[in-house]
């Protein structure tokens, strides 16, 4: 997936093998760490390098995570705190909380 975003091109890849949406910015990688069990996906940890912070990154990385979740139909459940803020600044996301995981707020 392509995505424009401080003027920038940026490619989000979904790295199946590692379980981790990632960007890759020169010799940085950012990613977002997710595992799946039957039709929820865990959102686990965003890491963004020093270098590439401020750019909205981490806030890209949630986004087509859970957009890549609703796309295929599955639950999310939220271990990473940035994806938490990210959820609660973006409430149209909630519906695709698994409640098994999650108690409603």
């Amino acid at each position: 997936m392509f995505f424009t975003l401080n003027t920038a091109e940026m490619e989000v890849l979904n790295n199946k093998v590692n379980l981790q949406f990632e960007i890759l910015e020169g010799d940085y990688l950012a990613s977002l760490q997710y595992r799946m069990r039957k039709e929820t996906m865990f959102l686990m940890h965003t890491k963004v390098p020093e270098t590439m912070k401020g750019k909205g990154i981490a806030t890209l990385l949630a986004k087509t995570a859970i957009e890549y979740a609703k796309e295929r139909g599955f639950k999310i459940a939220i271990l990473c705190p940035f994806v938490s803020k990210y959820l609660n600044k973006n409430p149209e996301y909630k519906t695709l909380i698994d409640r098994e995981y999650h108690q409603p707020d």
